[in-house]
């Protein structure tokens, strides 16, 4: 392997094992809103003893998005200098942002937040709570502003020639606000809550299995179903919108996405297929003309096909079709998830489903395969372009990093990953199971709790 394709596997590693956890921490904080927020309102002390629990997982969660978030500035400035120096005077204004809006925020209050339970003014803790959550999502705005830059760049005019040629800011609302940043947000956040509410099904499910915190994990059970189903209609409203974003500005990923190969008419929504790269063509189940009434209202209406652009411009298309398909049928696993336990809950036979609940306990993986997926999506369909249209991928790399030190250091990295990844592992279980009885909060109604689904009147909880 040479030393670019070395410098992109280190990259895509760090960046992949990252986002395990940023997401989650902005999906739990919102939830952390609502939780939190109606014990401020009732008082009622299971709801405490709810946003207690959840701001626990919520800091580890925290804490390893930090620290592997760091990696990711250097693999910029040694493994991808071009980049960076060609991109910095955008990207500064950017990042800078970040750090003064999301970062003093989410220091300043995490404290008070994890600590200040009985130190504070209930509403105080709250205001904290929100404010953290606010810093949160901050960095994100700014981030998939960033990376929307580079997908759909505006606002910005090249100065220079040769190694001294850079990207300088023209027109600073174009940049915030190019023409893919809005939509692509709202997927992002959309997918950031959903990761949040199927980690508190998933746990839920898991005390519902082991008849443990039943009072707890019946409450947050229904509160997290119905997010569930809440968010995810909403995601399904933008990822057709984003989709449409792409093929407006980016049709050669979209076409990648699709895996249109000739400009066409009633052009096909595939179901399920391959890619066939020999002769260019999409073997599989399809729809016909949906493809086309999706993006243009219409079933005549032709999709551009991948012919309309060199072969040399093209992505890796079946990395793009199996990613973007992958993410679909996450979509599908999930709805599932939600319609099936709201169906129950409604039925009052959720505990008695066990099947269902070991689904739901499993299906945390659901949610980060779509995060994952869609994000591989965004990104190898970019490709070759690091920024759609303006500059190359082989053209960002450093011109001084050999192949032998990133080989060193990716393997490097793998190491200290599965390290921190084995002790990110243990420190959730334990608080897992641990549960929400670990904390002091008084529960009158988990002293005496009647279990609808049991013929004993009064079992006491474990």
């Amino acid at each position: 392997m040479d030393t670019l394709l070395l410098a992109r596997i280190q990259f895509a590693f760090t960046v992949t094992f990252h986002y395990f956890f940023p997401p989650m921490t902005i999906g739990l904080a919102w939830m952390l809103i609502y939780i939190e927020g109606v014990y401020v309102r009732t008082k009622d002390p299971m709801y405490k003893k709810m946003a207690q629990f959840w701001t626990r997982i919520f800091s580890i969660f925290f804490v390893m998005g930090v620290a592997t978030g760091f990696v990711l500035l250097f693999a910029f400035g040694n493994n991808w200098s071009t980049f960076s120096k060609f991109v910095g005077d955008i990207f500064g204004s950017l990042l800078a942002a970040e750090g003064i809006f999301a970062f003093f925020m989410e220091g300043g209050f995490l404290g008070i937040m994890l600590f200040g339970w009985d130190r504070v003014t209930p509403l105080m803790h709250y205001v904290s709570t929100i404010l953290v959550s606010f810093g949160a999502t901050f960095s994100a705005i700014w981030i998939v502003m960033a990376n929307s830059w580079m997908q759909t760049p505006t606002g910005y005019k090249i100065i220079g020639d040769g190694p001294n040629k850079r990207a300088v800011i023209a027109n600073l609302w174009d940049i915030y606000f190019n023409p893919s940043f809005v939509d692509r947000l709202f997927h992002v956040l959309l997918g950031c809550w959903i990761l949040g509410i199927f980690l508190m099904i998933s746990v839920s499910a898991y005390y519902l299995l082991k008849k443990r915190h039943l009072a707890f994990a019946r409450r947050t059970m229904k509160i997290a179903l119905i997010a569930a189903m809440t968010s995810l209609l909403l995601q399904l409203f933008s990822g057709d919108r984003s989709a449409k974003v792409a093929a407006k500005y980016q049709p050669t990923k979209f076409a990648a996405m699709e895996a249109i190969f000739e400009t066409q008419e009633y052009a096909p929504f595939t179901i399920i297929g391959f890619v066939d790269m020999a002769n260019e063509k999409m073997r599989g189940i399809a729809i016909p003309g949906l493809l086309s009434f999706l993006t243009h209202g219409n079933f005549k209406e032709a999709v551009e096909g991948l012919n309309e652009v060199p072969k040399e411009d093209w992505p890796y298309v079946p990395a793009v079709f199996y990613s973007y398909h992958l993410m679909i049928y996450a979509w599908g696993g999930m709805m599932a998830i939600a319609i099936l336990g709201l169906f129950f809950w409604w039925r009052k036979t959720l505990e008695r489903q066990r099947w269902y609940l070991w689904g739901a306990v499993f299906s945390i993986a659901l949610p980060y395969i779509a995060n994952m997926a869609g994000w591989f999506t965004a990104e190898m369909g970019r490709q070759p372009w690091i920024v759609y249209n303006v500059m190359r991928v082989n053209e960002g790399l450093s011109r001084v990093v050999s192949r032998e030190q990133v080989l060193g250091s990716l393997i490097m990295f793998i190491c200290v990953y599965t390290l921190l990844g084995c002790l990110f592992v243990f420190l959730l279980n334990r608080k897992i199971q641990h549960g929400p009885g670990e904390y002091n909060t008084a529960l009158p109604d988990d002293a005496h709790y009647r279990d609808p689904y049991e013929e004993i009147p009064n079992r006491v909880e474990s």
